[in-house]
């Protein structure tokens, strides 16, 4: 399929949600809200399970299946409470020695004057910040769309994976066409460039595996109890420092390409 081909199927309205995988994988689940500052911010779903009798923390974002759903839970768009919610549930993670699974499927954090007003910025760093200094495991799964920080915010972890058919990136398509060609239109010509498909970052190294849709539940069962399994050998302090290492080769990398780039020019 085409990279544009991807990118819709991981919007469709169908895919399985938040909670799908917390119905089919977990036990016990029981939700947290609040963020202890302000709003409850229905985008991020989240709260303790039991995984195979095991204590966890699972959270993400949370996308409806009508219309109404999706206007309640703001199409998965969560604004700063979301991600202090998200923070706080992963904290509380920590203190208690829990290992922490997040789902990412987003178009990106809410861009909205309000949500501006009150920290989104300050918030999504913050949980960048904390996530990398965490002294439990932590594993994300890419289950439909992964735009900027907004993904990027609760996605901070030892291991991530994509189902073969999700897109990670930083903006949309039409978001990247329209800031690089001012026509939003060539979004199928973006989606290519752009390098968003799981195939693509498993190249790159972006993303730890690729897991397939075929028998779906059972597939992310697998890959999260072998997750854990290599982490589970891991000190906090080296879970801590995996992760820290593992986000700052990308700088790292990014740095070099930009650096051969203005060498070419030159």
């Amino acid at each position: 399929m085409s990279a544009i081909e991807k990118v819709l199927i991981a919007r469709d309205k169908d895919r399985p949600k938040i909670t799908d995988y917390i119905d089919n994988l977990f036990t016990d689940f029981f939700e947290q809200k609040g963020d202890f500052l302000g709003k409850e911010d229905g985008s991020i779903y989240g709260g303790i399970a039991l995984f195979h009798g095991r204590p966890v923390t699972v959270l993400g974002h949370r996308k409806g299946k009508t219309v109404e759903e999706n206007m309640a839970c703001n199409f998965g768009m969560p604004g700063p409470e979301g991600y202090r919610k998200a923070l706080r549930i992963m904290k509380q993670a920590e203190k208690f020695n829990r290992p922490i699974i997040t789902f990412v499927d987003t178009p990106g954090a809410y861009p909205g004057l309000e949500a501006e007003m009150y920290g989104q910025a300050q918030a999504i760093a913050a949980n960048l910040a904390e996530m990398s200094a965490l002294k439990v495991p932590v594993i994300t799964i890419v289950t439909g769309e992964g735009s900027s920080g907004g993904a990027l915010g609760i996605a901070v972890a030892n291991k991530v994976y994509m189902l073969e058919n999700a897109i990670y990136s930083v903006l949309s398509p039409e978001g990247f066409a329209s800031i690089l060609w001012h026509d939003s239109a060539r979004r199928d010509e973006a989606a290519e460039v752009m390098k968003l498909t799981a195939k693509d970052l498993y190249g790159f190294g972006v993303i730890d595996g690729i897991i397939s849709e075929d028998d779906l539940m059972a597939a992310v069962d697998v890959q999260i109890k072998s997750a854990l399994k290599e982490l589970d050998k891991l000190s906090g302090q080296e879970l801590a420092d995996a992760r820290y290492d593992k986000f700052r080769y990308f700088d790292e990398a990014l740095l070099a390409t930009e650096n051969q780039k203005e060498m070419e020019v030159v």
